[in-house]
């Protein structure tokens, strides 16, 4: 008796429809993981140098922010202000679901967003002399890359529920200077470590 046969005697599965079954369960837990735990995020800009650069992949925990608010300092993913989730029909929709829980990114969708927190609901963010200051006072960025330039840009009162984000890379970033604040609830998650390539590969 040879071992496949041996197998189905037992009333295991043949090994030509165990495979795929394998397959599909692998791919729901994949997905299950992406729509509620951790993503992977592919950085197609250089808005956020030297912190990330062109062609970096990072992790974002998708389920901090159920529990916490985003402070002042973290990197956060959220869905593009340009952006309109809501047309995608329910097949590109599933098919967006499994290549992203993939790691892999596609175009169906304007891509989503990956910026720094500066400001939340309540508080006041302003621009001058160079230098961002939350409810007057001036922020330390030691993020920043040499030979910033900023406009200076008057006080702005941040709404409840709203943050106000920007890039690292202020010469070279669109951000809430250009696209205003953005909903809370639109925020993705946090990233928190780099995986790809090895030798950026750590923690933000």
């Amino acid at each position: 008796m040879t071992e496949a046969s041996e197998k189905e005697s037992k009333g295991g599965l043949p090994f030509w429809l165990e495979f795929p079954l394998l397959v599909i369960v692998a791919l729901g837990v994949a997905i299950l993981i992406k729509t509620f735990l951790v993503q992977a995020f592919w950085i197609p800009s250089g808005s956020m140098i030297p912190t990330l650069e062109i062609n970096d992949r990072v992790l974002v925990n998708k389920l901090e922010y159920r529990f916490d608010d985003p402070e002042r300092g973290d990197v956060v993913v959220f869905e593009s202000p340009y952006g309109d989730h809501e047309s995608e029909e329910l097949l590109e929709a599933i098919g967006r679901t499994i290549t992203e829980s993939l790691g892999i990114r596609t175009a169906a969708v304007p891509d989503d967003f990956i910026k720094r927190v500066i400001a939340a609901g309540g508080q006041t963010v302003e621009i001058a002399d160079n230098r961002v200051l939350v409810d007057g006072v001036v922020i330390a960025e030691p993020y920043l890359p040499n030979g910033v330039q900023m406009q200076d840009m008057e006080p702005v009162v941040i709404p409840d529920a709203e943050l106000w984000v920007m890039g690292d890379n202020r010469n070279h970033s669109s951000d809430s200077r250009v696209f205003g604040t953005i909903p809370r609830d639109e925020v993705v998650g946090r990233a928190f470590v780099i995986m790809w390539p090895i030798p950026r590969a750590g923690g933000l």
